[in-house]
C-alpha cells in the first residue's frame, strides 16, 4: 500500500497477505483507514501476524515508536522504517553499501555490515536536495533560460517544487545535445550527488570497492547515472555499481518477517 510515501503490508497467518490500491491519507490518516479495511475485510488482530510500516520522514527511535502506537490496535507486532531504508533494503538488502536516491529530492544512505546507518542529504528543497531534479530545475530557471514572468509564475504555484523538478529533463535533452551550459548544470548535478555517496561512505568507513545502488527517476537515465560514477572514481572511492534488486514497496515483505 502506497501512501504517498509509506508503504504497508499485512502478513495473516494461514493465508496470502493483504493488498490495497487507491486513494490513501498518507501516515496520520493510516489508523483509520486501517480501521475501514479491517472491516471490509472481516480481519480481527488475531489473525494478523504482523504489520510492517515504511513511511516518509521517520528516522528516530521516537517517531517509529509515535506511528507505531496507534497501530498496535491491529497487530500484534508492528515494525516500523522509514521510506529510504525500504528502498535501501530493496535495492541492497543486508548488504552493506550505499544507495543513491535521486529523483524530485536527493539522499544517499549507507549501512555497514554491523547493520549501522548513515545518511547524507534528504534535507527538502530549502535545506538541501543538492543534485536532485528540483536542484536542476531550479538551476535551469535561474540560467535564464525561460522569461522572468514565467520563472515567478513556476515559483510562486501551488505545486512549485514539482513544477521546477520537471524541468529538469529539459536540462539533460539539452546536454545530452552538447549545450554548453546545460552540460556544466548536468556535471554540478553529477558531482553534488558524488559527494553525497562520499560523505554517507565515510562515515560508515566502508571498505572499497564500495558496493552501490540507486533509485529515484534522475537516476534511471543511465547516462546521468553514468556521469555521478564517474565522479565518484575521480574523488578517489572505488566502487561497485549494482542494479536494484527490487522496489521499496516490495520490501513490506522484509518487514512482515523481521
Amino acid at each position: 500500500m502506497d501512501l504517498g510515501g509509506t508503504w504497508v503490508r499485512v502478513s495473516l497467518s494461514g493465508a496470502a497477505p493483504r493488498a490495497f490500491k487507491g486513494p490513501t491519507p498518507g501516515p496520520v490518516g493510516l489508523p483509520a483507514l486501517l480501521g475501514r479495511l479491517w472491516r471490509r475485510w472481516g480481519l480481527s488482530r488475531g489473525e494478523i501476524t504482523a504489520l510492517g510500516v515504511a513511511s516518509r520522514g521517520i528516522w528516530t527511535r521516537a517517531e517509529r515508536r509515535a506511528l507505531a502506537r496507534p497501530l498496535r490496535r491491529f497487530a500484534p507486532r508492528v515494525v516500523v522504517i522509514s521510506d529510504v531504508e525500504a528502498a535501501y533494503l530493496a535495492a541492497l538488502g543486508a548488504e552493506a553499501g550505499v544507495l543513491l536516491l535521486a529523483g524530485t529530492g536527493s539522499i544517499a544512505l549507507g549501512r555497514d555490515p554491523r547493520g549501522r546507518w548513515a545518511r547524507a542529504g534528504g534535507l527538502g528543497p530549502l535545506l538541501g536536495d543538492d543534485g536532485s531534479a528540483f536542484w536542476i530545475g531550479r538551476q535551469w530557471l535561474r540560467s535564464g533560460v525561460v522569461t522572468p514572468a514565467r520563472a515567478r509564475g513556476i515559483g510562486r504555484s501551488p505545486d512549485a517544487v514539482a513544477r521546477i523538478a520537471a524541468l529538469a529533463p529539459t536540462a539533460l535533452r539539452r546536454a545530452a545535445r552538447g549545450d554548453a551550459n546545460a552540460r556544466r548544470l548536468v556535471r554540478d548535478a553529477q558531482d553534488a550527488l558524488a559527494d553525497l555517496v562520499t560523505s554517507a561512505a565515510r562515515r560508515l568507513r566502508l571498505r572499497p570497492p564500495i558496493t552501490i545502488s540507486w533509485a529515484g527517476g534522475l537516476l534511471v537515465d543511465r547516462s546521468f547515472r553514468s556521469g555521478v560514477w564517474r565522479q565518484l572514481r575521480r574523488k578517489g572511492l572505488r566502487i561497485n555499481p549494482v542494479p536494484p534488486r527490487g522496489t521499496a514497496a516490495a520490501t513490506s515483505a522484509w518487514l512482515s518477517r523481521r
